[in-house]
């Protein structure tokens, strides 16, 4: 099959893209700009167009796969039409594969892609073979955001914005957390629960509903047609787990107790489970640690994706138990107007209790095809900042952000650079 895919930069749609071309067909894909991502796609030999044109659309093509922040507007979508081509959204086509395979799908408003990529390892540990779908870069799986596997095993991180996940059919559903997230979809909360209600009410009767029982936001099923196996950090097996795992910070150790509840599942031995879980070292962006140099001051970067109140507050926490006498430097890059506007007061309130000695805000980053004038208008890091009201807690612009780092680290700090936007690309700087 001929296959395109637009947005194809994207860390769900370039996993696609991979399994496609792991199944023998010719890819092609189109983003706004070159990144990483499509780099290493070009590498693997995906055709790869820069801006979304009419012309990339072959009459030829068998399938056209767009994102969801791609708008029925585009050109190369207005083009397969036209063709009659097969578009689909990601969230279809993937939707698509789970009918083929035994899926196990993770979902949850905070640790999706810890949990993904910790349970595919497991499985690949025990011998079992997954194909991993996973929304970030896995050190494991050669940097990539996809495994191919021989066996009929399917692990994905199953995103509930725009409802996407409602389009698989697992046969496990594991479930993190339920929070105040993607508003800008949802609107209220209430609709949010909902939404988790609806998909995992897509279980069968031979399926298992994975829960953290921790969490009382997710639904409740007294009696239901599947199988409901809960997981807490009150279990016996937390401390063992918190002793051996590398990555800090209480919701990993939660993380970790899901992979151990659906590798019992399979019916995989403790034994390959706790070795696989002490050996991960944790992803791209999440928690990544390293070692830099700033103006000859050797210091400590942590790479955080962390961009919701909940998370940054988690992610600050656990910093603070790894690194406690050190002075923490956190650099955020708000991701999206309308979750910082949706989410004001939850942020006020996480950055007066954040436990570190400094805080750099910097400008809100734009997501595109998500974002609405009026609110963007509205919400600023400045207003955040005002509200705010701590001296600890201060305002850059991005353009400045490198000389303010500079004149605020000291040898042997620890500098957290926070965010799911383009923030990362300042760790890489040091």
């Amino acid at each position: 099959m001929k296959i395109h895919l637009i947005g194809i930069g994207g860390i769900g749609v370039s996993a696609l893209a991979q399994y496609y071309l792991s199944k023998g067909h010719q890819v092609s894909g189109s983003d706004l700009e070159r990144s990483e991502i499509t780099d290493f796609l070009k590498q693997k030999g995906v055709k790869i167009f820069i801006k979304h044109k009419a012309v990339n659309i072959e009459k030829d093509l068998d399938l056209v796969v767009y994102s969801p922040a791609v708008k029925l507007s585009n050109p190369e979508i207005k083009k397969a039409k036209q063709f009659k081509i097969k578009t689909q959204t990601y969230p279809e086509a993937l939707g698509d594969l789970t009918k083929e395979y035994y899926t196990i799908a993770v979902a949850g408003s905070h640790g999706k892609s810890t949990t993904t990529t910790m349970i595919g390892l497991v499985l690949t540990a025990a011998g079992l073979d997954p194909t991993v779908i996973v929304g970030t870069k896995v050190r494991e799986f050669g940097g990539s955001n996809f495994r191919e596997g021989k066996s009929k095993l399917l692990v994905i991180e199953a995103c509930e914005y725009d409802s996407s996940f409602l389009h698989y059919s697992p046969k496990i559903i594991v479930i993190t957390n339920v929070d105040k997230e993607h508003l800008d979809y949802f609107k209220t909360f209430n609709r949010v629960k909902k939404e988790f209600q609806k998909f995992m009410m897509k279980l069968s009767s031979d399926g298992f509903l994975v829960v953290n029982k921790d969490d009382k936001n997710i639904p409740i099923f007294e009696q239901s047609k599947f199988n409901v196996q809960n997981y807490s950090l009150n279990q016996s097996e937390a401390d063992k787990i918190k002793n051996i795992l590398k990555i800090p910070g209480q919701h990993n150790v939660s993380n970790a107790l899901a992979v151990l509840t659906v590798a019992r599942i399979l019916a995989i031995p403790d034994k390959i489970i706790f070795k696989s879980i002490s050996d991960f070292k944790g992803s791209w962006r999440r928690f990544e640690i390293k070692k830099g140099i700033i103006d000859r001051k050797k210091i400590t970067i942590i790479s955080d994706y962390a961009h919701h109140p909940n998370e940054i507050i988690a992610t600050l926490k656990a910093a603070r138990d790894k690194f406690p006498k050190e002075k923490i430097l956190c650099v955020f890059q708000p991701h999206q107007h309308q979750r910082t506007y949706y989410l004001f007061k939850d942020f006020i309130k996480i950055f007066r209790e954040a436990p570190v000695d400094k805080i750099i805000l910097t400008d809100i980053y734009d997501v595109a095809g998500r974002e609405t004038k009026k609110i963007s208008l509205k919400i600023n890091s400045k207003k955040l900042i005002k509200e705010i009201k701590k001296e600890s807690v201060i305002y850059c612009a991005t353009n400045s952000l490198e000389k303010t780092i500079k004149e605020n680290i000291t040898s042997g700090d620890v500098l957290i650079i926070m965010g799911a936007g383009d923030i990362y690309k300042f760790a890489e700087k040091f």
